[in-house]
Formats: C-alpha cells, sequence, structure tokens
C-alpha cells in the first residue's frame, strides 16, 4: 500500500468506528421501548435508524442536514434545514422539537437522540429574535474564526430550546438522552448548544450518555495503524487553534516524523476574509500542510470532518503530500478559496456523509 492508501484507510477505520448506526444499536442493547423517538444533528438519521430497528415502530421525529437522510423509512416525521447558517426550516425544526417534548403525558418515555450540527439545524427563539438575527450571528461566528464552546455559549443566549430548555418542558416519566460528541471534553451543555442537556429541576427523570467520540475514532485509527504494520509516533487531541498556527506548528513536525503514523483529533478555527472562496477550515489546513510539507518524500496527510463535510462544502477535507504544493496555491490559501485549488489538482477527500459527527481527524502517514 502507498502512504496515501494507508493514510486512507486509517482515517475511514476512525470514522467507521464511531458510526451513529453502530454506537447508537450498542448503547440501546438494555433500554425499554420509549414512547417517543427524536433525533437532531447531522447523525441523527442513522442514530434514529439504529433505534427503529431496535425498538420497531415507535413515533421518531428526525431534524438533520439536507442530504443525510438516506437511511430512514418513509413512516418517520422529516425535517431538513440547512448548515452551517441556519435557515426558516431550522425554525420549524425546533419548534417541532419542543412541541413534541412538551406533548409526551405523564407516564411516558423520550429517547432524544442528539449529534453535532444541532446547533443550527434546530432552534427555538426566545421573543423578539428572528431569523435574520439568528443567521447574522452564525455568519458572524463562523468569520470570526471562533471556537465551538464559544459559538455555542452565544447560541445558548437567545434560544428556548438549547442549554437544557427543550427537554425543561417534558413531564413524563423518563428521559433517556444519547449524544454522539463533536466538542472538546465531550461536554453535554455544549454539544448542541445543550440541546440535549439535563435540566437541573430535582424533579425531572433521566439520564445521558456520550456514545461516541473524536477520542474513540483517534483510538480506532490508530488500532487501524498497528493492524498495517505501522509504528504509532502520537495521537493527541491537539487540532484546537486557527488553522495557520496548527500548520506552523504541526508542519515543523511532520517534516521531522519518523517512519510510521501520527493520529490528531479537534476542531481547527479559521478568520475568514472579505467574501472568502470556495472551502473549510479542514480544506485550509490541508493545503497550509501542503506548503509545509513540500518537497518532503513519503509523507502523506489526509484531514477531514468525520461528519463528511467541511463548512459550506460538500468535501470534507484535503489529502496532501509533499508534491502537492504549486502555483497559485499561496494566492487560494488567502483567499480562502482552498477547497477549489485542491479540487483543481485532485487533493479533495470527499466521503458523503458518514453518519457520525465527532469533529475532525487527522491522519499522517511516513513511508
Amino acid at each position: 500500500m502507498t502512504p496515501e492508501d494507508m493514510a486512507r484507510a486509517i482515517w475511514q477505520a476512525g470514522v467507521d468506528a464511531v458510526g451513529g448506526r453502530a454506537a447508537t444499536t450498542a448503547a440501546l442493547a438494555d433500554m425499554p421501548r420509549p414512547d417517543r423517538i427524536l433525533a437532531v444533528g447531522k447523525a441523527a438519521a442513522s442514530m434514529a435508524r439504529a433505534a427503529l430497528d431496535r425498538f420497531g415502530p415507535v413515533p421518531c421525529l428526525v431534524v438533520t442536514k439536507d442530504g443525510h437522510a438516506a437511511e430512514l423509512p418513509a413512516t418517520v416525521e422529516l425535517i431538513e434545514a440547512a448548515h452551517p447558517v441556519p435557515d426558516a426550516r431550522s425554525l420549524a425544526g425546533g419548534r417541532a422539537l419542543r412541541q413534541a417534548v412538551g406533548a409526551m403525558p405523564e407516564g411516558s418515555r423520550l429517547l432524544l437522540l442528539v449529534s453535532g450540527g444541532a446547533s443550527a439545524l434546530a432552534e427555538d427563539l426566545v421573543e423578539g429574535k428572528t431569523l435574520d438575527d439568528l443567521a447574522a450571528l452564525n455568519r458572524a461566528m463562523l468569520a470570526e474564526g471562533l471556537d465551538i464552546t464559544a459559538m455555542n455559549a452565544r447560541r445558548r443566549q437567545i434560544s428556548r430550546i438549547k442549554g437544557g430548555g427543550l427537554l425543561a418542558g417534558f413531564k413524563g416519566a423518563r428521559a433517556d438522552v444519547l449524544a454522539i460528541s463533536d466538542v472538546p471534553g465531550d461536554d453535554l451543555m455544549v454539544i448542541g448548544s445543550g440541546i440535549g442537556a439535563l435540566p437541573t429541576d430535582p424533579t425531572f427523570r433521566g439520564a445521558a450518555r456520550i456514545i461516541a467520540s473524536n477520542a474513540i475514532a483517534r483510538q480506532a485509527a490508530v488500532t487501524k495503524a498497528r493492524e498495517l504494520g505501522l509504528a504509532i509516533q502520537g495521537e493527541e487531541e491537539a487540532l484546537h487553534d486557527d488553522l495557520f498556527a496548527l500548520a506552523d506548528r504541526i508542519g515543523a513536525r511532520l517534516c521531522a516524523l519518523p517512519a510510521g503514523v501520527l493520529v490528531l483529533g479537534g476542531e481547527p478555527t479559521v478568520v475568514l476574509p472579505p467574501n472568502p472562496g470556495r472551502g473549510g477550515r479542514n480544506q485550509g489546513l490541508a493545503l497550509a500542510l501542503a506548503r509545509e510539507i513540500a518537497g518532503q518524500e513519503g509523507l502523506c496527510v489526509v484531514i477531514g470532518g468525520t461528519d463528511g463535510t467541511d463548512g459550506p462544502t460538500e468535501a470534507a477535507g484535503g489529502i496532501v503530500t509533499g508534491q502537492t504544493w504549486g502555483p497559485g496555491a499561496a494566492e487560494a490559501l488567502a483567499a480562502a478559496d482552498s477547497g477549489s485549488w485542491l479540487e483543481r489538482h485532485g487533493a479533495l477527500l470527499t466521503t458523503g456523509p458518514t453518519g457520525t459527527n465527532v469533529m475532525d481527524l487527522l491522519v499522517a502517514v511516513r513511508a
């Protein structure tokens, strides 16, 4: 296998290990049948599919991103919405979730399935706030390069369903939350801006559990690398910084990398210029790393969003080597148009929706 073949296989093994359907199936093994299933986020469809396979025809509402609902039967109530900038369907999804929770009678059981992306995909705004306010807030936060914790803290301030607000309206017997984490520290108050967080009311009965995370994906990637006979040169959650700062730091590390594999996880940030081009944080980091490793032999880096998308694009990220960097790359990087440049040079990582979302994963292989 070439370094690229190995890096791709290792990256994919990490993603497969945190698939929403498999992770949810395992978590539901001993759970009683719920009276209602609600699923929200980029992995909502795969999580809901697992629950329906386990429990049969339970009333089910899924709120997810456009194009992420292929696994669902026609009996499911489906609302697809925009991501990363919310649209009118996001408000419809948020209202539908709140109304479904509030309508559950005494004695009933709820299963709430939460994954990353829920912050934009479902919202019910406090009085006086509009969709224009919400979209403007999201665009501003994306352009400022805020990390996910800071972004979701701002979102909770204008929401009726985030930060524990959704389950505050539950009057049934018990609500169980299963969450796929796309945030550092796996904090339920941060995942989806806290749409699955448990209320502080002492009379509330329920429990929440993280069933998939970046750490699990990284460990699976390491296992695959060992199966391929590669030495493990590092496995860390080390991608939480501006992409240019990361490129400088990781690039030096990659140039000195001995034969083997380096696995990193996290979520880079990016400050966008006026009128940015096409691409996301992973495509930007991939191209920035291509500059740092230019001329290196036997080295391949794969970086991508574990959900299969990177910003407002259909690509997950990029695949670069010591031979990727070339004419026009610097201009594309400065214009936040890395996706266009990578596509022209056959260096995009494109997977389609993966059914999960545990931040981003970088795999570097040195032959």
